[in-house]
């Protein structure tokens, strides 16, 4: 099974940028956590802080993966053209956070990835990433299984 992970603007500060909200980890830690918790799973990783080259990842992996985990970050909220993106893919889709963006500013509570992603997931610091991959690898179990 092969799953990729995106992350979009900023993502790559976790750790160093507002820890009471994102934690103390970097991304990088965490993502070779994962690969040794889903050793059946072939992951990849992008993270971009722009918006064209997010799309471009999308385009590129969404038709040979088994699914995406997408944290647009910011873009969540603003980019219907990742959203249309990723409804132009048939890899599977989940929206990922990692704080509850519910419990922030107004802004963030308006997704415009919600309506094409098969599911999403938040507030669950960056475990939120595992949960959407346990999602994913079951989606794929189910679909395999008769």
């Amino acid at each position: 099974m092969k799953i990729v992970i995106i992350n979009g603007p900023n993502l790559n500060l976790l750790g160093k940028r507002e820890p009471a909200i994102y934690g103390s980890s970097d991304f990088e830690s965490y993502f070779a956590a994962l690969q040794q918790r889903f050793p059946q799973v072939e992951f990849s990783y992008f993270q971009s802080n722009v918006e064209g080259e997010i799309i471009n990842r999308i385009h590129e992996v969404g038709f040979t993966v088994d699914g995406i985990v997408l944290n647009a970050g910011g873009y969540t909220h603003t980019s219907v053209a990742i959203a249309d993106a990723v409804a132009g893919v048939p890899a599977p889709t989940v929206e990922v956070h990692i704080s509850n963006v519910f419990r922030r500013e107004a802004v963030r509570h308006t997704s415009l990835l919600s309506p094409v992603a098969i599911g999403t997931i938040g507030g669950f610091g960056l475990d939120s990433y595992r949960l959407a991959v346990e999602a994913l690898c079951e989606r794929h179990l189910s679909i395999q299984t008769p």
